[in-house]
């Protein structure tokens, strides 16, 4: 392995995180079923997935995103890198689970509750950095008609979680979470820009930003798609979710091209 890479950090909003400009999203190390890349993959090995994300923190890369509804991808991060915690940015989600094949969704104080217990446990850890309200896409009716965030702003009152946000599909439900939203989480890329102006108001209201599909699930050329993304400075950080540490490598340089390294890089150092 080679040495370590320092990267420029960008605080992600009133958050207090700093995230590498490149995170990794971790959906390929937990599932392959019901996916909406372009291509199938296998998943895989344990000792695979902890090579490849010990070489994500050394290239630069502090920023991880996972999710319950992910597979394996919580244990496995949990087993691979909890003992490097506070070189980390851990963010995962709440209200969707995905099991036999198939999604589930429960947005009730309860399910809250024990999905933060089950996450904490997986992830080796005792304070999520950021989690996120991971919509089905009826982003509106999960934020009005159920107690989540409240339930999540009780979470972090409590200290087991650092920060809280959405995760959705529509330019609606992510305005509506400017209200209280630490991090909004945004599908946008050079085919869908439909999330634009939001992103802009968060940027203004101190709300951090996160792009999700930046590289239109595999279907758009990796350099173009990640300047395309990052050139906007309300973006925070561009998940990716590569399995091939080499194109994760590129990836960092073309973000370090777009966004050039001012000063040395830095951690984030939450209270764990």
């Amino acid at each position: 392995m080679g040495d370590r890479i320092t990267v420029d950090r960008q605080r992600l909003g009133r958050s207090g995180l700093e995230v590498s400009p490149i995170g990794f999203g971790g959906f390929k190390i937990g599932r392959n079923q019901g996916i909406k890349y372009a291509e199938s993959y296998e998943l895989p090995s344990d000792e695979q997935v902890d090579r490849l994300l010990g070489a994500m923190l050394d290239i630069g890369i502090n920023y991880f995103d996972t999710a319950p509804a992910y597979g394996l991808s919580e244990q496995r991060i949990g087993q691979a890198i909890s003992h490097r915690r506070n070189d980390l940015v851990i963010s995962t989600k709440v209200g969707e689970r995905f099991e036999a094949g198939q999604s589930t969704y429960d947005y009730s104080t309860d399910a809250v509750r024990q999905s933060i217990e089950r996450s904490l446990r997986r992830l080796r850890t005792d304070v999520l950095d950021l989690v996120f309200v991971h919509c089905g896409g009826n982003d509106l009716a999960i934020l009005t008609d159920t107690d989540i965030v409240a339930d999540l702003q009780h979470l972090r009152e409590r200290g087991l979680i650092g920060a809280i946000g959405i995760s959705g599909k529509t330019p609606e439900g992510a305005k509506a979470a400017l209200a209280w939203a630490d991090v909004i989480m945004v599908e946008h890329h050079m085919e869908n820009r439909s999330h634009e102006a939001v992103m802009v108001e968060a940027a203004s209201a101190g709300v951090g930003v996160v792009v999700k599909k930046g590289l239109g699930s595999g279907r758009l050329v990796p350099a173009d798609a990640v300047r395309f993304v990052l050139d906007n400075p309300a973006v925070g950080s561009l998940l990716i979710g590569s399995l091939d540490l080499e194109h994760m490598r590129h990836n960092v340089a073309v973000a370090q091209q777009v966004r050039p390294k001012s000063r040395t890089g830095c951690v984030n150092r939450a209270k764990r």
